[in-house]
């Protein structure tokens, strides 16, 4: 899709590209997924090269930020903002002195938050670098409202880490304390949500570093075109994503903190089984040696022919059982 937006303000959409969809006086050209034939019609009104999805993947710096005859060319991955199946996907900006061309293959609150301001006349002056600030500022915006909520679900997940017993769980019978299988099921899931948000925070951080290059690199070489409040305006997005970097690193020490901490409960669960294994290992020692020894094939056995003989070997073989059992129950093993 192809959005316009021109020196009165107006925001036009077009579906498929005809050059009378395209005026020459446009001074932002949004491109949503365009297809060949949209950035062929850019290229030709414009004669700026549109980069393809390709040329935005690129990870070398060089190929993120590159200067051109007439302008700049920058890219940066950016976060899908989907909380369910967040994705990095690349955003391009062609940028000169009287067009910025955007290219991005998914929907940004902040493409929307911009367009809305300058239909209504909210924004200021119309100009590419203007135009360009705005989007920087709403972008920012968006990463610390997900860094915000981030946070959020975070402590809602070291609560769950560190309260974690399933027999205190509303609605848990009874015999959850006892259940191995249910409190592996519950440490699973709480590793897998750990996992899932240490994942959305790296690519975050792909996309907070994507701008925290961009922007002093377009504030060092537009100096020249900028003007009124736009220095004030750099500085202040550098400071806010210099904030937001700070804010992230302390997120993903907590990630790791509750990543060690969900791993240490599975090896306590885990030294819990093998406690009971041992315990059970142990009581049985005693019982087989008895047994063994009166299982011995020697002609002359007191207790063979002894009337209580029999009563009295399983007798012996209980409390030989039961004294372990005894012993550990003391000491608190089970």
């Amino acid at each position: 899709m192809l959005s316009l937006h021109g020196p009165e303000g107006a925001v036009e959409h077009a579906a498929t590209p005809r050059p009378a969809d395209l005026p020459p006086q446009a001074i932002w050209i949004d491109l949503a997924d365009p297809s060949a034939e949209e950035a062929e019609l850019v290229e030709e009104t414009t004669g700026l090269r549109v980069p393809s999805r390709q040329a935005l993947s690129e990870v070398e710096s060089s190929s993120r930020l590159r200067r051109l005859r007439n302008g700049l060319s920058l890219s940066t991955p950016m976060i899908t903002f989907d909380q369910a199946d967040s994705q990095l996907k690349p955003l391009g900006f062609v940028l000169t002195k009287d067009r910025l061309v955007t290219v991005r293959f998914h929907d940004l609150r902040a493409f929307a938050e911009v367009k809305a301001r300058l239909s209504n006349g909210d924004g200021p002056s119309a100009t590419s670098i203007e135009i360009f600030l705005l989007l920087m500022e709403e972008l920012v915006d968006s990463l610390a409202d997900a860094l915000e909520e981030m946070a959020a679900d975070l402590d809602a997940l070291s609560t769950r880490v560190f309260d974690f017993d399933t027999s205190a769980r509303p609605g848990a019978r009874p015999d959850d304390r006892k259940a191995p299988r249910r409190r592996d099921i519950a440490l699973r899931r709480i590793l897998r949500s750990v996992g899932r948000r240490g994942k959305a925070l790296g690519k975050l951080r792909a996309s907070l570093l994507g701008l925290q290059r961009i922007v002093p690199f377009v504030a060092a070489e537009c100096g020249s075109l900028i003007e009124g409040d736009a220095d004030a305006r750099f500085e202040t997005i550098q400071r806010d994503i210099a904030s937001l970097d700070e804010f992230e690193t302390r997120l993903t020490g907590n990630v790791q903190f509750l990543l060690d901490a969900t791993l240490g409960l599975i090896n306590m669960e885990q030294n819990n089984t093998f406690r009971i294994l041992t315990v059970v290992s142990v009581v049985g020692v005693p019982p087989t040696l008895i047994a063994s020894m009166y299982g011995m094939n020697f002609k002359h056995m007191p207790e063979l022919d002894w009337i209580y003989g029999y009563p009295y070997g399983l007798a012996l073989i209980a409390t030989s059982a039961l004294v372990p059992m005894v012993y550990f129950k003391v000491k608190g093993w089970f």
